[in-house]
């Protein structure tokens, strides 16, 4: 795999993939959501401050990069010259295909075909840069619970799938969206060295970066692998499962992993 590769599960879906392979949906759709959890996890870290660490990952747990996807899929239309996906907006989105957002802005079956993988090629060469993911918006609630962890005094670990090449974008994201921004004492952004390595592998990489800032107290991620990962590893952290979307891989979370949608609390 070259550094311009990345995942097949992060590509925009195959539009025939939910045919051919079951796991295309993701096995966490369907879970019950539990928001009082994040009430529990701020007790904990009230009664730790600063030796304890909240995980965050970013896209679809502290971020939504539906507006990245169908900035992308615009431009996409001004590149090939196709009206049409102009008029694509971040709601299109449901999920990582791009079938379905091509359906909305009025492309028809018969076309399919033809464009999907069109747009498909301009999405891996710009979703994966600085320069789009700093359109990303806040996921409801997560600023306000996030600046709560840090008014408590408990550190922060961005672990983020994302590689060293998007650091600029993301914190020019946060701050914009008003997340509490790296510091490198009490906010720290873990990102990959790399774009060519697999999520998953540095996932497992990081915990161990995680683990020397302090007592891990909770861990947020959206991707069931990875937040199964942590509560497999940090066996006294509470891990939470975010009910965004995810690589649906048929992977689902463990049964004793909690669901949220969002960092609302008040519900």
């Amino acid at each position: 795999m070259t550094t311009n590769q990345v995942p097949d599960h992060h590509y925009p879906r195959d539009p025939h993939s939910a045919q051919r392979d079951p796991s295309f949906w993701t096995a966490a759709k369907g879970r019950a959501i539990d928001p009082s959890v994040l009430d529990r996890v701020l007790q904990k870290a009230a009664e730790l401050g600063p030796r304890g660490v909240f995980v965050f990952d970013l896209d679809s747990t502290l971020l939504d990069n539906k507006p990245r996807q169908a900035r992308i899929v615009r431009e996409a239309g001004q590149h090939l010259e196709e009206p049409r996906l102009l008029t694509c907006q971040p709601e299109h989105f449901t999920d990582w295909s791009v079938e379905k957002p091509l359906r909305c802005v009025g492309i028809q079956d018969h076309e399919l075909e033809g464009l999907v993988p069109k747009v498909r090629r301009y999405w891996k060469q710009t979703f994966f840069t600085s320069e789009y993911c700093v359109d990303d918006i806040a996921i409801a609630g997560a600023v306000d619970f996030v600046r709560e962890v840090l008014s408590l005094g408990t550190r922060i670990a961005y672990c983020t799938g994302r590689h060293e090449p998007m650091r600029q974008g993301t914190v020019a994201c946060l701050a914009r969206e008003g997340f509490p921004v790296p510091d490198e004492e009490q906010v720290h952004l873990l990102m990959k060295p790399e774009l060519a390595e697999h999520d998953d592998d540095w996932k497992v990489r990081a915990r161990s970066m995680i683990a020397a800032l302090g007592t891990v107290l909770a861990a947020f991620d959206n991707e069931p692998i990875h937040i199964n990962s942590y509560f497999a590893h940090f066996r006294d952290a509470q891990c939470v499962h975010l009910l965004t979307d995810d690589s649906s891989r048929g992977i689902a979370p463990h049964p004793d992993i909690p669901s949220v949608r969002d960092f609302r609390r008040s519900r």
